[in-house]
């Protein structure tokens, strides 16, 4: 299993980071632009689905970022 997969579920240039640590198995949530890696969420992976509300929170910070920092570069 590759360690990065794509979540075209946040959305697009968005991907699963899969960390093992200990008895934990982590997902990193990010999303690739040109000028940042942006980390949309971590979630401690414990059923083979990821849960609708941390889709739902990746995809809200995602829409923050994109209106809040990259809204004001011009």
């Amino acid at each position: 299993m590759p360690a990065s997969r794509p979540m075209p579920a946040i959305g697009r240039r968005c991907h699963e980071l899969r960390v093992r640590d200990g008895g934990h198995n982590w997902r990193v949530f990010y999303r690739l632009d040109v000028d940042a890696v942006v980390i949309l969420g971590v979630h401690d992976k414990r059923t083979q689905t990821t849960p609708r509300s941390v889709l739902d929170g990746c995809l809200r910070r995602a829409e923050r970022y994109d209106r809040d920092v990259k809204g004001d570069r011009r």
